[in-house]
């Protein structure tokens, strides 16, 4: 199972990047080498709200300006037609232009803060790093 939500992580990834390509932005590959990505999955619980579901992603998006490592911040929601999202909504992709800058980050008390607002309303939760390898 957590094969699977890694795969679709990646392939959310790739969507996006295809999508962008097919809009005339540059290819992937003229991306910065040796960024950090940072892809965080969010299935929330039932009984969460759209009101609190819109209250997390804003929590969310107020990170870049209280974390000066984040250099990048994306985000949206699962529109696949391929179903296997397993239950996965929202999508964000963090970007740092080092592992050192991500590792600063993940303790940073506006992160811990953050986990606080929305741990209570995930049901599941994927997290996948990797280091922009484009040629």
């Amino acid at each position: 199972m957590k094969h699977i939500l890694t795969l679709v992580a990646l392939v959310l990834l790739s969507v996006t990047t295809y999508a962008h390509t097919l809009n005339g932005d540059p290819p992937v590959k003229s991306m910065k080498n040796n960024v950090v990505k940072h892809i965080v999955l969010f299935k929330f619980k039932p009984e969460t709200t759209p009101e609190k579901v819109k209250e997390i992603v804003a929590a969310f998006e107020a990170l870049p300006s209280k974390i000066k490592e984040i250099k990048g911040f994306e985000w949206g929601t699962n529109n696949s037609p391929e179903n296997h999202a397993h239950g996965l909504t929202h999508a964000f992709i963090l970007t740092f232009d080092s592992e050192k800058d991500r590792d600063a980050y993940l303790p940073h008390p506006a992160h811990k803060e953050f986990g606080k607002v929305v741990g209570p309303w995930i049901s599941e939760l994927t997290v996948v790093d990797f280091t922009n390898q484009a040629k």
